[in-house]
């Protein structure tokens, strides 16, 4: 009997185990909540291959789906299933990801039709396939060869360039290392990760890497990207020695590269120089004109920016229009830069609280942003239209003074002489004006309790950093002055945003400063500064004097605080087309 009882303890136990196992693993084999369809590049020649990726949430146990439909026009190379798994604050989520490596069978634009994934349906999707290019043709009878491209070739001051670089490698190639470009006068950074496909050339199959960058030049002139190489290691199968490590030396080269860069147009102005393929600029959150919107009650609204060719740090700080008989509450903007094939995607969004503080008509001006056409070398304007709206009364607050006069008035009839009775109605418009000076009053100390700490803590800190903040203060101003007398308009501007920067940190680029600036001459001197420098155009003795005597006294800073943690970037109102 004993022995019984242990065998039915032990698989109980067992039994448990087998269900909590059976717990945790239900949620790996459930099905999927959604799936969606990517291509790891959108454009590509007649001859290499894409990967079509399906992402199926949830992970799991997922069939191959039927992938007949792209056999009309694509050749299906391979197959393959990778799965991820992720826990981020406790929350579990999971993914598979099936690649598919499609070769297409003709150019032109080609459809990745809908697939059945997992019970879900899959978005179609759009390839751009262009013909095999001839000229490349002659360096198909080498193991290893480079291509470089960069567009567009005239570009201006600001605008993002696409530059790739593709390795061609055929055979055995155990190790290699491909150069980074190294242009002077260039934000550079790389988009994406490699991205690794085969490529028929000439009846020979190609494994190729390919790089993408995104180049933005800071000055005019003519542009060069230097040659770029590549040097690794083949392994000959027929040679026993290679597999002890004695390889052959291999190596390629891609040509230079030179792209035009013209500078922002004389006539531009003093807006904000946004060289970009599209901009949009949008505002949410205003309330129809049904919606009823009280005093006090906030409208909150969310003011987008996004732009293609430009990265998110060269947009312009968010901020809405004064506006009469309400105060704005902004929140902290966010800033993101994406990736989209080979163009930067730059967004900027914040939130503000507008809280009406009187009724009546409440309303926003137009905002508009100034931006150049790269696309079309036009300039152009996003704009937010003005919005009004009908501010009603709190609730609960008194009719619109009207009981007042009226008291008034049957006061002023009365006669001198006649005795009005002390009632209540009387006496309770003094107290409340009393009350009411009260409530000032002490809403008052209120605020100067709060602000009192913030600014003595500011003037510590300041003066605590006095002693390490006043050399470097000193010898930022000394190298500005000193590079003013000289003939380097790109230098002139780094030394000052330096010296700007040594007593303001929050300052980072030359808007920024811009708008610190309470003096209109300084002003004036460094955008003059600014056109020269991206302009390329040469400064006279004369201007370089003015430039230092201009400085010599320090920075006529505006007396305004800044707030801890804003960008510092440019304003975006109250940019005007112009």
């Amino acid at each position: 009997m004993s022995a019984r009882i242990k065998r039915a303890a032990i698989h109980g136990r067992t039994l448990q185990w087998l269900c909590l196992l059976l717990c945790l693993t239900l949620p790996l084999v459930a099905q999927a909540t959604g799936v969606q369809a990517t291509l790891d590049r959108g454009s590509m020649q007649l001859g290499e291959t894409v990967t079509l990726n399906l992402h199926v949430d949830g992970g799991g146990n997922v069939a191959m789906p039927d992938l007949s439909p792209l056999q009309q026009d694509f050749d299906i190379l391979g197959r393959s299933q990778s799965s991820n798994l992720s826990i981020v604050n406790g929350q579990r989520s999971a993914e598979l990801v099936i690649g598919v490596v499609l070769r297409p069978k003709h150019a032109g634009t080609l459809t990745i039709p809908s697939l059945t994934v997992a019970g879900s349906r899959t978005a179609p999707l759009q390839l751009q396939v262009a013909p095999a290019n001839p000229a490349t043709a002659a360096a198909t009878n080498k193991n290893v060869f480079m291509e470089v491209e960069v567009a567009p070739k005239q570009a201006w001051v600001g605008q993002q360039l696409s530059y790739v670089v593709r390795l061609y490698v055929s055979g055995n190639i155990t190790s290699g290392t491909l150069d980074t470009p190294q242009v002077d006068g260039v934000q550079l950074s790389q988009i994406g990760g490699d991205l690794r496909y085969d490529k028929v050339r000439g009846g020979r199959e190609y494994r190729v890497i390919e790089r993408r960058y995104a180049l933005v030049p800071q000055h005019a002139g003519t542009l060069t990207i230097p040659a770029l190489g590549f040097q690794g290691v083949a392994l000959d199968p027929g040679d026993p020695d290679s597999f002890f490590g004695a390889g052959t030396p291999v190596g390629a080269s891609a040509p230079a590269q030179t792209v035009q860069v013209q500078a922002a147009p004389a006539n531009w102005g003093q807006s904000a120089w946004l060289p970009a393929r599209a901009l949009s600029l949008t505002l949410t959150g205003w309330p129809d004109a049904g919606t009823p919107v009280r005093v006090g009650q906030p409208i909150n609204l969310t003011m987008t920016l996004s732009a293609t060719g430009l990265p998110a740090d060269a947009l312009p700080k968010l901020s809405l229009p004064a506006m009469q008989g309400a105060t704005v509450y902004p929140d902290q903007p966010k800033t993101a830069t994406a990736e989209d094939d080979a163009w930067l995607q730059g967004s900027s969004e914040r939130r503000f609280a507008v809280v009406p503080e009187r009724a009546g008509t409440l309303t926003l001006p137009a905002t508009t942003l100034r931006w150049f056409d790269v696309t079309s070398g036009q300039a152009r304007t996003a704009e937010i239209p003005a919005h009004s709206i009908t501010v009603l009364p709190a609730a609960g607050a008194a009719a619109p003074a009207a009981a007042t006069p009226a008291a008034t008035a049957t006061a002023t009839a009365l006669p001198a002489a006649t005795t009005v009775p002390a009632t209540g109605r009387t006496h309770e418009l003094p107290w409340r004006w009393v009350a009411l000076i009260c409530l000032l009053l002490w809403l008052l100390t209120l605020l100067a309790w709060w602000l009192w700490p913030r600014r003595a803590g500011r003037r510590i800190a300041v003066a605590a950093n006095g002693g390490v903040a006043g050399d470097s203060t000193r010898r930022a101003r000394q190298a500005f002055l000193a590079a003013a007398r000289g003939s380097d308009a790109s230098l002139q501007l780094r030394s000052l945003l330096a010296w700007a920067q040594a007593e303001r940190p929050a300052i980072r680029h030359p808007g920024a400063l811009a708008d610190a600036l309470a003096d209109e001459a300084q002003r004036r001197a460094l955008a003059e500064l600014q056109q020269r420098c991206y302009g390329a155009v040469p400064a006279s003795a004369a201007w370089r004097d003015d430039l230092a005597e201009v400085f010599k006294r320090g920075f006529a800073w505006r007396e305004v605080e800044l707030v801890d943690g804003d960008d510092a970037l440019p304003p975006l109102y109250p940019f005007k087309v112009k």
